[in-house]
């Protein structure tokens, strides 16, 4: 298995997000439910992957790789089943996640209309983060032995991913497979900066948004309560010139 020390960097620093995620009973349901959905998403598009791929070594490969993300779905959604039947789960956690990408980097991609070298990239950087954050998640769930469990087996699988999607990659491209890689990186981190500085501009949008509610607006309604106080009530009459027309419209 991936050591801690072999995990990314931002994932080390965000360790204490992570064991405060997974600690609560709640927010680790909601977890493994997500998981599901992602995994299964991610399997059916590498099947799409093996459909229209043109090379027959991938194909199988592809498919392989494809059976093992529809069966990490269904351990996930398995286990989170199970938790879930122990105790009923609150739908209104304040927060049960990361702003990190959780997928197989797959939604940054039509896969239907890119070339193999370029999904090969994608997701062996997506199942090297994976494998890291899935080493971190393993370690935070000592408590739960049968979580535990299954991030052990779906690191196995990740291992192998990450590994073949390269060896495979400097195959198809042996060339440029390097470029790619970085490419794809760059690609990555550059949809992370994103989803956080999203992230960032909504809950800042919303604290200005209250704050002028509850602070711009006061004086306003004041100067507004004022100017109804003088204003008189009833009709108010309007003068007319001598030399109007009493036949036009204004």
């Amino acid at each position: 298995m991936a050591p801690l020390a072999k995990v990314a960097r931002l994932d080390r620093l965000l360790l204490p997000v992570h064991r405060w995620v997974w600690g609560d009973f709640d927010r680790r349901v909601r977890k493994l439910l997500a998981f599901a959905e992602v995994e299964s998403d991610g399997g059916r598009d590498i099947l799409r992957a093996a459909e229209v791929t043109p090379d027959s070594l991938l194909r199988r490969l592809y498919l392989e790789h494809a059976i093992d993300e529809l069966h990490h779905g269904d351990l996930f959604r398995q286990r989170g089943a199970a938790l879930l039947r122990t105790r009923s789960t609150r739908l209104n956690t304040l927060f049960n996640g990361s702003p990190l990408p959780g997928g197989h980097g797959l939604d940054d991609l039509s896969v239907q209309d890119e070339p193999d070298y370029r999904l090969l990239a994608f997701l062996h950087i997506a199942e090297k983060s994976a494998a890291g954050r899935f080493t971190i998640y393993r370690d935070l769930v000592d408590d739960d032995p049968q979580t535990k469990a299954i991030f052990e087996e779906i690191l196995r699988d990740e291992v192998f991913h990450m590994n073949y999607t390269y060896t495979q990659l400097a195959r198809v491209m042996p060339q440029s497979y390097k470029k790619h890689v970085w490419r794809a990186r760059a690609s990555r981190l550059w949809k992370r900066y994103l989803r956080i500085a999203a992230a960032i501009a909504s809950v800042l949008g919303a604290m200005m948004l209250t704050l002028i509610y509850f602070v711009a607006l006061i004086p306003f309604a004041w100067i507004a309560k004022r100017a109804e106080r003088r204003a008189p009530r009833g009709w108010t009459p309007i003068t007319t010139a001598p030399n109007d027309s009493p036949t036009r419209q204004y």
